[in-house]
């Protein structure tokens, strides 16, 4: 049996060599029983579409998870060991004490077996400092960074004999590897071929966009939208897939258009991301690759700031074009001219124009929230037909009010008060309070912090099921730490997750506390209390900051109210 299937490539036009490490035939049987009598490791969803394009060549030249000297050059030069140009790291995030051997088997989160790592490397790594060097902030609400706070300490590295690939059952005639979108791309007869990069619904204006490229390149167009992980709350891709294929059947040219989709997991990081996608998109066979505004960016900070300026992924790529190996074919924002009926590019206006836009807010929350079709002009009417139908109404939308502060600050009894006017208005709520969870969900815990993170996502995993559902949940816990609220934010999606801080100063709550929890971590018999001795991070941009001093806890659950009726979760009264 090979021990080295690195060594099967493929070459690409480029002069490099795409990989394929994935066994097959007999090779492949005598890797499933040598899996037999190896330790495993499940991970994550995120490495396990990283697996795959490792595998299939997606990443080439890229073989393994990184080991330490790619990762720390990648980290504050955008390049590998060797010097060639790569801006993000692949790694593996484990636990050190979940690896005791120098092989291992690789599964996905379902326990199925995917590859066989021979164990070279495991090193610690600095998460603030990846974040800094990679994502340019360490901001909680950044998804990556909520993310990376609950990964394993230490990243693992070796060489992978891939044993299967993920199996899907949803659209397979779309999930093509890069060998095969180059065959079919070779099969167009275009010399130049411009890649598309999405995560959202295909709008008309992004079907202008498309379609100019391919015209500007003379070539064919590869709309290549991200199936894997994307920004948390976005629209989930069997309603996206749906929407694509509706419109390149029916509105693009069958002669020169590929649609083929990719199982990456998407990191938002904006500029270096664009600059991995291009070079992702090359592996793919494309020459061209398209970059509008802000692209990868996750949108805005705690302080309300986005976190990437509108054109710094363009002059990424443009200081790496001559590297690159694709080259980019720049677009500044598209307007629609209301009386021409057309899209241009908005330093094309003339002044006094009639010009009419759509924010990605007002699809939410003018349109999708009220049940009204999109307009027209802004989408084709297949488009919004699947939007209307898998995004009902906000009045039929589940959602989680998520109440923080400290042990004392008024949470249960606010969460009570709320409980009852939602019933009052036929909305019935799940109550998840964290003493009660504590006695039920995560009996056995302890207060260390990742216990306590463990006790939060715990919390947040069940809401976001109840939310998913069509429900109402209220949660009340303490929840200290910004970025483990933010994950559960992520989880549940921006919409739908409203945080409300407890506002109450420590004082008072010490004078509240009937059960001297606060004397007892004064004295000392208590460690690990938060307020005390472990810090709480209070939010920096909820949606409701509520003080209780001085405010009976119905004159807090009534703006609570207020602020649903105003997201059009109720109805106004």
């Amino acid at each position: 049996m090979p021990t080295n299937p690195v060594d099967r490539r493929l070459v690409t036009p480029y002069g490099g060599a795409l990989v394929n490490l994935v066994a097959t035939g007999q090779e492949r049987l005598a890797l499933l029983d040598e899996a037999l009598r190896l330790p495993s490791l499940q991970i994550s969803v995120r490495s396990v579409c990283d697996l795959e394009l490792l595998a299939t060549g997606g990443f080439s030249p890229l073989t393994r998870f990184m080991g330490r000297a790619d990762y720390e050059r990648v980290c504050t030069e955008l390049r590998l060991a060797d010097g060639t140009l790569w801006p993000l790291p692949i790694t593996l995030p484990v636990d050190p004490r979940d690896l005791h051997a120098e092989r291992v088997v690789l599964r996905d989160p379902h326990n199925n077996p995917l590859a066989i790592m021979e164990l070279d490397e495991l090193y610690a790594y600095d998460p603030d400092l990846e974040a800094r060097h990679v994502l340019g902030t360490t901001d909680p609400r950044h998804p990556l960074v909520a993310e990376m706070a609950h990964w394993g300490k230490s990243y693992a590295s070796g060489a992978l004999r891939v044993i299967n690939l993920p199996t899907y059952y949803d659209f397979a005639a779309l999930r093509r590897t890069p060998a095969q979108v180059r065959d079919l791309l070779a099969e167009l007869g275009q010399h130049n071929v411009v890649a598309f990069q999405t995560r959202n619904p295909l709008h008309r204006i992004h079907e202008e966009l498309t379609k100019r490229a391919a015209a500007k390149v003379n070539g064919s167009l590869l709309i290549h939208p991200t199936v894997g992980l994307t920004k948390p709350g976005d629209v989930d891709h069997f309603t996206r897939v749906r929407s694509y294929k509706a419109l390149v059947e029916r509105y693009y040219d069958q002669r020169r258009t590929v649609l083929s989709l990719i199982p990456l997991a998407m990191r938002m990081a904006g500029p270096r991301e664009a600059l991995w996608h291009a070079l992702i998109r090359r592996n793919y066979g494309a020459t061209h690759f398209i970059v509008g505004r802000d692209h990868a960016g996750p949108g805005k900070d705690s302080t309300g700031k986005p976190f990437y300026g509108p054109f710094e992924a363009q002059a990424q790529l443009a200081h790496h074009a001559a590297e690159l190996g694709v080259a980019m074919v720049p677009f500044d924002e598209l307007v629609y001219l209301k009386k021409e009926k057309r899209y241009v590019e908005a330093a094309e206006v003339s002044p006094g124009a009639e010009v009419v836009t759509i924010s990605g807010t007002e699809v939410r929350e003018a349109y999708l929230a009220k049940g009204k079709l999109l307009p027209a002009w802004f989408t084709r009417r297949e488009t919004a037909a699947i939007l209307r139908q898998m995004y009902p109404p906000r009045l039929q939308q589940g959602f989680c009010v998520w109440f923080t502060g400290l042990s004392g600050s008024g949470k249960s009894t606010l969460t009570e008060v709320l409980n009852i006017l939602l019933l009052e208005r036929g909305r019935v709520a799940t109550i998840l309070d964290g003493d009660v969870v504590r006695t039920h969900l995560s009996k056995g815990l302890g207060f260390s912090r990742e216990d306590r993170d463990t006790n939060i996502l715990r919390i947040g995993f069940v809401a976001s099921e109840v939310v998913k559902g069509g429900g109402v949940v209220l949660c009340a816990a303490v929840s200290p730490y910004r970025t483990t609220r933010n994950q559960c934010r992520n989880v549940m999606g921006e919409d739908q997750f409203i945080e409300v801080y407890v506002n109450t100063p420590i004082e008072v709550c010490e004078e509240r506390d009937v059960k001297g929890l606060y004397a007892k971590a004064r004295r000392g018999e208590l460690k690990g209390f938060t307020g005390v001795d472990d810090p709480y991070e209070p939010p920096m941009n909820p949606e409701l900051n509520l003080e209780t001093v001085g405010v009976q806890p119905l004159a807090n659950a009534l703006k609570i109210i207020a602020y649903l009726e105003s997201k059009g979760f109720l109805v106004q009264r």
